[in-house]
This record gives structure tokens, C-alpha cells and sequence, in this order.
């Protein structure tokens, strides 16, 4: 993602501050949506609303941990006016706490993130899936999706947004980051954040003719829920692995679910994602390719 010129690019670390909502007068939060990418659409992708209601939510629920998040994404938040972030607290005991974030731009609701939030506690059992043996960052294909301090590599993939590169519906995506946050809430939002980046063209690419370059030209595809669970402790450093798998897709819609492994073979993340893929409607012809979600 890079901002209007081309002498201005986003950075981890400017991402990273826009994750980090301010609190309001009130018991909400607002968030900047950043600038426009350089593609020059305006819509804000929606993992970044659900990285920052992640950071609210851990706000509100101080001495607990965001164990996870559902997002689903209603209504597009166009790059320009503030988000506010209205907090409904459900639960808020000893251990445990729910929280339904919405998330609303010149009063209307685009999001909604239904929030668990923990006290860790020690082991009864432990156990996890093991990172998928795909090899190392090095043998894997640099890819270009433009953020500084981001590096992306993807395993067996040249140009994930080729209609005419096909394979089986999984996708391998090694990334870097530059820099970690130390904060646990920022650490879980940048987790999430790349969540919804790959998989509808995880879905496309078992199907010949049809690949994401083609996304708000001739196909309609946008996220519709992201849900992120977080497995204690989030801290890493050096690669993340994140695996992506499509095990259905039909009617309109896909189905992703992925994990997310350091390179260490730590598993501390899973997620799953519903989307978007529909034929392009004739009306959306009079909608600006840069402002369809």
C-alpha cells in the first residue's frame, strides 16, 4: 500500500500508528483511515478497521488479552473522515470479557468486531498443528505488495494475481517484519491486518481464467468476515508463515482458513475468512473502479 505520491510510501511503522486508536471524551475511540493506496482506490481495507477495534478493545480491557475477533464488514470505509468506535461491553468478569465493537464513518456502520478477551492462565493440556514444511523464506518467490518495513515472499507463487497461474487452492506466504511491535495489542492487530490480504486469491487460483487482477473490473470480490484467534503468547521475530487453505467456494461466496506459524514452527494465530466472489452487476459500471468495496 503506498500513499498519493509516488515519493511517499506507507511503513510498518506509520501502520502500526494507525492502529493506535485515541480514546474519546466519552467511553469510544476514533481512528484515522490513512491515505489513499496506489492503486488509487479509496476504500480502506477492512483488517485495518479490525486491527484498530483489536487495539480498542485491548484499551478498554486493561490486564486482559484478546483472544479473538470477528469482524464482519457491512458497509466500505472510504479513505477521508475519522472512524469511531463505539464499544458494547457484553461481559467484563474476573477472567473473561466480551466487547461488540462497531465501527461507524459519518455516522453510518461499516463494521461490526465481536471481541473475547482473557486473563491467560497456566497449561492443562497443551498441543498444536505443526508448521507446514513448505522450506525457508529464501527458496521462496519475492513478491510486490508495497509497504515499507513489510517484505513478502510466497512459496511456488510468482504473480498471485494471474488468472493464467493455477494451482491447487492453497497458498504459502512468508512475511517480515521491520518493525515488531513490543506492545501485545499492536502485535495482534499487525497479525491480523494481513489476514484478509490473500485469500480470495487463495480461492481464484484453482480456477483457470480467473485470478484477482480482475477484482472491481470484471468480477465482484470484497472480505466479508475475518475471524482471528490469537494463541498465547503473540511474540515472534524474524518470519511468520501464514497458510492459507480454500475448502469451498460456490454461490457467490468462499470459504479460507488459515494459521499463522514463526518460523521457529510456533503456532499463534488461526483464522478464517468469508468472501466475496460474484459477476460484476451492470449498475456498479457507473461506480468509480478506485471506490467499489
Amino acid at each position: 500500500m503506498t500513499t498519493e505520491s509516488d515519493t511517499m510510501q506507507w511503513s510498518v511503522a506509520e501502520m502500526l500508528t494507525l492502529f493506535d486508536v485515541s480514546r474519546t471524551d466519552g467511553h469510544g475511540f476514533v481512528g484515522a483511515t490513512g491515505l489513499v493506496g496506489d492503486d488509487d482506490r479509496q476504500v480502506v481495507e477492512g483488517t485495518q478497521v479490525l486491527a484498530q477495534a483489536i487495539v480498542a478493545a485491548a484499551k478498554r480491557f486493561e490486564g486482559k488479552s484478546v483472544r479473538s475477533a470477528h469482524a464482519v464488514f457491512v458497509r466500505a470505509v472510504m479513505v477521508g473522515a475519522p472512524v469511531e468506535f463505539d464499544l458494547d461491553v457484553v461481559h467484563e468478569g474476573r477472567s473473561t470479557a466480551t466487547v461488540i465493537v462497531t465501527a461507524k464513518q459519518s455516522g453510518k456502520r461499516c463494521v461490526t468486531v465481536t471481541i473475547l478477551a482473557d486473563v491467560p492462565s497456566d497449561d492443562v493440556i497443551r498441543h498444536h498443528a505443526p508448521r507446514p514444511d513448505v522450506g525457508s523464506p529464501a527458496d521462496a518467490n519475492v513478491a510486490s505488495m508495497p509497504l515499507t518495513g513489510r517484505e513478502l515472499r510466497l512459496v511456488g507463487v510468482r504473480d498471485v494475481d494471474s488468472p493464467d497461474e493455477v494451482g491447487p487452492p492453497e497458498l504459502h506466504a512468508w512475511l517480515h517484519y521491520d518493525p515488531i511491535p513490543t506492545r501485545d495489542d499492536l502485535a495482534k492487530a499487525l497479525l491480523a491486518h494481513f489476514t484478509g490480504h490473500l485469500a480470495i486469491s487463495t480461492t481464484m487460483r484453482a480456477h483457470a481464467g480467473i485470478g484477482t487482477s480482475q477484482a472491481h473490473h470484471t468480477v465482484s470480490t470484497a472480505p466479508m468476515t475475518v475471524t482471528v484467534s490469537f494463541h498465547e503468547p503473540v511474540t515472534w521475530d524474524g518470519w511468520l508463515l501464514y497458510t492459507h487453505e480454500s475448502t469451498q467456494v460456490g454461490a457467490g461466496m468462499s470459504y479460507v482458513r488459515g494459521t499463522v506459524h514463526t518460523e521457529r514452527g510456533e503456532l499463534i494465530a488461526s483464522f478464517t475468512q468469508e468472501g466475496l466472489i460474484r459477476p460484476l452487476r451492470r449498475i456498479d459500471a457507473t461506480i468509480e473502479v478506485r471506490s467499489r468495496l
